[in-house]
């Protein structure tokens, strides 16, 4: 009698989504379904939905994987440092790779915190032969958060100090000759004077004058150059080849802006599942993460405590922050921003089509308070020329750009590549991007928005404006060290921007009354200078050409900028464009002598005092920001304005019921 044909095998049929087999007690199946429904659609894992939806908090998912792995989930909260044997460099590190090495006494095992696929990777393995041992697992947040307190010091020193270790010839910190090498310079140029007074004007007055004129020439052809014409609508890539995105923002006394900026980051046009916030707060600003509290903020943010070691400044801030970033592109925004909806997009395509070591791309920044004070006017109209006319046309010509100090977007890679940013200069952005400029990257504008605030009197105006002058001053002090240097890894034309665009607008502002002042005492003394020498026709002549020449240059960038922001209204107020540059130098010597007197002390910009809004943002009206804030509705759309919930809408994601910010 023949054998039987053999029975086939029943295999059960292999999960598309087998990190949810742990969690299929606990959900629906319309849940369930939704995830895997969405983990396909965006190229995500279905765990990461059900984080950023609210559906269950990352602790209980990852308990419950461990539990299905047969594996301890380890909290880390009363973790001791000397358990985990590294040092606390490398311990720094393991914020970012997701897993740390644990001496449990017995022996040594890994504890692991998913990212990414992670959490499929290893639900596969789960009762198989190849299932992990010697593992545990814990969350991202509370691995980031044991690496912050227990490298606390290791993360302040490299925070502050991490530049000037690595490149101390590219970074501001203090040095003990540099005091006595300017007052040796400016020794031999009294000396100079004094031994030939005349002629030392007059070939001063030439040489400042012609810098002067390169500086307005540059302006100018900025003018004179037809703008890019920018696609309709950016490119816009499936949501399953996204990467992983980090926004960074360093805050200090701003909670009157938190709404607004939690409405306006929540607002982006990225998916949750993809997207980490990281808030820096210095130790004492309880104020701020008070109003945090009060937020119902998303599974992608993250508050983290500033480390009190070295200077208190916005770029200290940063770097404190850059460890944790787990995004293949880093964004810096301000407290007051309100970015376009699709501004990562459009990063993320320059950064997709852009030429080889592209680093950062700068959006474009708009004043949103225009109507607040004749400042906040002039301040309009200058940023138009700035961010719309002037910056597009350096980047086109592949030079350095100094960067705003908003709505930056880096290569993370390339970021931490030359450092991050120097905590000891008072305009990080600008010595940035000369910076990955001399490490051969390179920057370009995009045709993206970003609306802020601006200071409406004129205290804070000259502060601000003082704190600009004084970095751009440390800036080039820093990258002239070694000019010969400087001019070999940037190159003829980066060497003449840096010069030009960086210090040429401290310059200008420096000897703009000087020129302005002789030019009058000469009208005035020489009778229309009918009865002068020829030398000082001539130098008041020269005197006369760049002062003209710098208010026209002014007025024209400002022109064309706000003709192409449709601000034509508003430009009337370049006729107040003399009375700014009196501002400017002003503001221009209060720097050089802070330089000298306070190098380090950040002048910080209080936010929140808008009263008007052009894009119709909700206007808030607040008191006591130092010490406690009271926060009222004046004006406005409210949170739709600033993009809203519209993000996380359009992503179809559920809104949690709770769903808690990770804080160190």
């Amino acid at each position: 009698m023949a054998n039987p044909a053999p029975r086939p095998t029943l295999r059960r049929a292999r999960s598309a989504c087998p990190e949810l087999d742990c969690v299929r007690d606990r959900l629906s199946p319309g849940d369930l379904a939704f995830a895997e429904r969405r983990a396909r659609a965006i190229g995500t894992t279905a765990d990461r939905v059900l984080v950023a939806a609210g559906l269950l908090s990352d602790d209980d998912y990852v308990r419950a994987l461990a539990r299905h792995l047969s594996v301890r989930f380890e909290p880390l909260d009363e973790t001791p440092r000397d358990a985990v044997p590294v040092d606390d460099d490398a311990l720094i590190d393991a914020a970012v790779a997701g897993m740390l090495p644990l001496d449990t006494g017995l022996r040594r095992e890994i504890v692991v915190a998913p990212q990414g696929a992670a959490a499929r990777r290893l639900a596969e393995l789960a009762g198989s032969a190849d299932a992990p041992r010697g593992i545990r697992l814990t969350t991202e947040a509370r691995l980031r958060g044991f690496v912050a307190r227990a490298a606390d010091t290791a993360l302040g020193r490299r925070a502050a100090f991490g530049l000037a270790t690595a490149h101390p010839g590219l970074s501001a910190a203090p040095r003990r000759l540099a005091a006595a090498r300017v007052m040796t310079a400016m020794a031999a140029a009294i000396l100079v004077g004094v031994a030939w007074p005349g002629g030392t004007a007059i070939a001063l007055g030439i040489v400042l004058a012609v810098l002067f004129l390169a500086w307005t020439a540059l302006r100018l052809f900025a003018v004179a150059t037809p703008p890019q014409r920018p696609p309709s609508s950016p490119s816009r890539d499936a949501d399953e080849t996204l990467p992983v995105y980090t926004i960074v923002v360093a805050l200090y006394r701003e909670a009157a802006t938190v709404p607004q900026l939690v409405a306006a980051l929540d607002g982006l046009d990225w998916p949750p599942e993809k997207l980490q916030i990281v808030v820096a707060l210095e130790a004492d600003d309880t104020a701020t993460r008070r109003a945090f509290a009060t937020e119902r903020l998303r599974s992608q943010w993250e508050l983290r405590t500033v480390p009190l070691a070295g200077p208190r400044t916005k770029p200290k801030a940063l770097n404190a922050a850059l460890p944790f970033a787990r995004g293949e592109y880093l964004a810096v925004f301000d407290a007051e921003d309100r970015p376009e909806p699709d501004q990562l997009r459009r990063a993320a395509a320059a950064f997709a089509s852009g030429r080889d070591r592209l680093a950062c791309v700068q959006a474009r920044l708009a004043i949103d308070n225009t109507r607040d004070s004749l400042l906040t006017a002039l301040f309009t109209a200058e940023y138009a020329g700035l961010f719309d006319v002037f910056l597009p046309v350096l980047a086109a010509l592949r030079l350095p750009l100094p960067l705003g100090g908003s709505s930056n977007h880096f290569r993370t890679a390339a970021l931490r590549a030359v450092g991050g940013w120097d905590a000891f200069n008072l305009t990080e952005d600008a010595d940035l991007g000369v910076r990955l400029a001399r490490f051969g990257f390179s920057t370009d504008v995009i045709t993206s928005t970003t609306l802020e605030e601006a200071p409406a009197t004129l205290g804070p105006w000259l502060r601000q404006r003082r704190r600009w002058f004084q970095g751009w001053i440390q800036t080039v002090v820093v990258h002239m060290r070694a000019p010969r240097k400087a001019l070999g890894e940037l190159g003829p034309a980066g060497f003449a921007t840096l010069h030009l665009v960086v210090g040429g607008t401290v310059l200008a502002a420096l000897v703009h009354p000087v020129f302005a002042t002789t030019l009058v005492v000469n009208l005035v003394r020489g009778g229309g200078l009918a009865l002068g020498d020829p030398a000082t026709i001539a130098l008041t002549g020269l005197f006369g050409l760049t002062a003209v020449a710098g208010w026209a240059a002014s007025l024209l960038l400002g022109l064309v900028g706000l003709k192409r922001r449709g601000l034509l209204g508003i430009a009337w107020v370049l006729a107040l464009v003399p009375l700014h540059w009196i501002l400017l130098s002003v503001a221009a010597w209060l720097a050089l002598i802070k330089v000298f007197r306070d190098p380090y002390r950040w002048d910080k910009t209080e936010h929140g005092r808008a009263k008007t809004s052009r894009s119709g943002a909700r206007v808030v009206a607040c008191t006591g920001v130092r010490s406690g804030v009271q926060c009222g509705a004046v004006s406005g759309a409210g949170r739709s304005a600033a993009g809203g919930s519209g993000g996380r809408l359009r992503h179809g994601l559920k809104k949690p019921e709770v769903a808690p910010a990770t804080s160190q």
